[in-house]
């Protein structure tokens, strides 16, 4: 099963965002930042996207885990960030996944194995006047996989800070390799090119529209997993061009002293002919005097499948694919979050305990286990445990 498989890189991802819903459909992609409590309470506490703001100095340590079909995968992160002057800000990370899988994929096609994935990431944000220009850089690595990533974006606030219009860029450039054949190897690029408008509409409500493009080229599928003709296994084969679009639309609004409330669509397609829906509702509140803050979400996700993918093709085709994630399934979401303000210092510093907890349920509706020959499904659980402290 290779790292191509996005539930088998999901390691690093459910823990953050599982059903973001890109890359067939579904991104699960995590970062150690980037919390959907805090921007909601942030966001209406300040009354303005503050996007010529530098984020605030803070380091961060997590514990992440993954529980779901199969696949365990647990680890540590660190997130350091540092401003220098009043102009600029590092950041630094470290990410790690030791991943267990046994999924489906595996225990049907190959045996069950252990890996360990490592990321590490750079950035640098710098403000100049009403505008925040971010850059970054990122570098994982497994045994039979290697991703690079760099990426500059920029939000302008306009109209008072009532308006922020972001553009960015991202471009990766990834190797792909294959367990016990040391002579196999291929690459995949991906550009994506994105931009937001966030808009202050009244003093209690913000709303936003962010749209993608990505493109990718090269080796998309996994040298590892088999599509079938009859019943046979017949090697994977992917196109090897992909362009996607997706557009997300959000509203944020403050409900009574200390609450917010947030509804967010998003809607995915690309030319392997997958369409997706992703519906998010959330509600944050504030408890004993902002020591706490809660927040609870459900996310709703469905796609259909793309052109090429078969539970059991009749005929031999160019492209064939038995890749799960690019069937036709749905899956929910139920998630709770809290924030405990330990220690603060107004002026000075706060340590803050934070938790996460998610659980999914994935239904496919044309992949079936083919032990059972039942249509396949699966629960899954993401847990983080982390100290955020700012200065």
């Amino acid at each position: 099963m290779a790292a191509t498989d996005p539930v088998r890189r999901s390691a690093a991802s459910l823990c953050h965002a599982a059903l973001a819903g890109m890359g067939a459909g579904l991104r699960l992609v995590s970062r150690v930042a980037a919390r959907l409590a805090g921007l909601a309470g942030g966001l209406l506490a300040t009354g303005h996207a503050a996007a010529a703001d530098l984020p605030e100095d803070r380091a961060d340590v997590m514990y992440h885990s993954y529980t779901g079909g199969g696949v365990t995968a647990t680890g540590p992160a660190v997130l350091v960030r540092k401003s220098i002057d009043d102009a600029f800000s590092l950041s630094a990370s470290y990410y790690v996944d030791s991943v267990s899988n046994a999924s489906i994929d595996v225990v049907t096609t190959a045996s069950p194995y252990h890996e360990r994935r490592t990321e590490r990431a750079a950035g640098l944000d710098y403000v100049y006047h009403d505008a925040l220009i971010s850059v970054a850089g990122s570098s994982s690595k497994e045994p039979d996989y290697t991703a690079n990533s760099a990426s500059m974006d920029v939000a302008q606030d306009v109209f008072g800070g009532m308006t922020t219009v972001s553009l960015g860029y991202s471009r990766g450039w990834d190797t792909v390799g294959k367990r016990g054949y040391p002579t196999f190897s291929d690459s995949a690029n991906h550009w994506q090119y994105r931009a937001g408008l966030t808009q202050i509409i009244t003093p209690r409500w913000l709303a936003s529209a962010n749209v993608e493009v990505v493109s990718d080229e090269g080796y998309l599928g996994s040298p590892y997993r088999a599509a079938r003709v009859f019943g046979a296994a017949v090697p994977e084969s992917d196109p090897r061009t992909r362009s996607s679009r997706a557009l997300a639309l959000r509203a944020v609004g403050s409900v009574g002293a200390d609450g917010a409330v947030r509804a967010s669509y998003r809607y995915f397609w690309d030319t392997w002919h997958i369409r997706a829906n992703t519906f998010e509702a959330g509600y944050s509140q504030y408890l004993q005097q902002q020591r706490w803050l809660v927040d609870g979400y459900l996310r709703y996700y469905k796609q259909s499948h793309a052109s090429f993918y078969s539970n059991d093709f009749t005929t031999q085709y160019t492209y064939m694919s038995r890749n799960r994630q690019l069937s036709t399934f749905d899956s929910v979401g139920l998630g709770v979050k809290g924030t405990y303000s330990a220690l603060k210092v107004a002026a000075r510093y706060e340590v803050k305990i934070n938790g996460a907890l998610e659980r999914l349920r994935f239904q496919y509706s044309d992949f079936t286990d083919i032990r059972t020959g039942k249509n396949y499904s699966f629960d899954a659980t993401v847990l983080e445990v982390y100290v955020s402290a700012t200065f």
